[in-house]
């Protein structure tokens, strides 16, 4: 049930919706193996990531419904953005606020999958791991 919890938890701290899922993490790393804790967390975290993927791929057609939660300026200011940084901006997916709609934006710009996916991947592991190193004292 702990790497249920945890998955989820990181699956929905990836999405739009707010969410944490390092101190769940954190509480886990004393009574369950770091190596599937941080896989369990990173998968979730990818997926959800992935979620925000496709909303951008699809963001056109979300954006007349009446609870869409970005204005028309966001969205340019972000494409602005996004071109100005490039593919490699996907490295900073890790961090709060920025990261989610970031992962959002790629989809919009019809990033290549494996490029988003491998980058992400890098990003959102390597937040876990250094909480890891953090959480055993090495850093």
């Amino acid at each position: 049930m702990a790497y249920l919890n945890l998955f989820l938890s990181a699956f929905l701290a990836a999405t739009l919706l707010p969410a944490q899922s390092e101190a769940m993490l954190l509480y886990l790393l004393g009574s369950h193996p770091a190596w599937a804790l941080i896989g369990v967390a990173s998968v979730g975290n990818i997926l959800g990531s992935c979620v925000n993927f496709w909303l951008g791929l699809h963001i056109h057609r979300f954006s007349q419904h009446r609870y869409f939660p970005f204005k028309p300026e966001q969205i340019t200011n972000a494409e602005r953005h996004y071109h100005r940084y490039g593919v490699y901006s996907l490295l900073l997916s890790w961090l709060p606020i920025i990261g989610d709609p970031l992962t959002l934006i790629a989809g919009m710009m019809r990033e290549r999958f494996w490029r988003f996916l491998l980058l992400v991947s890098i990003a959102k592991t390597t937040r876990y791991a250094l909480l890891y190193l953090i959480w055993l004292g090495v850093m």
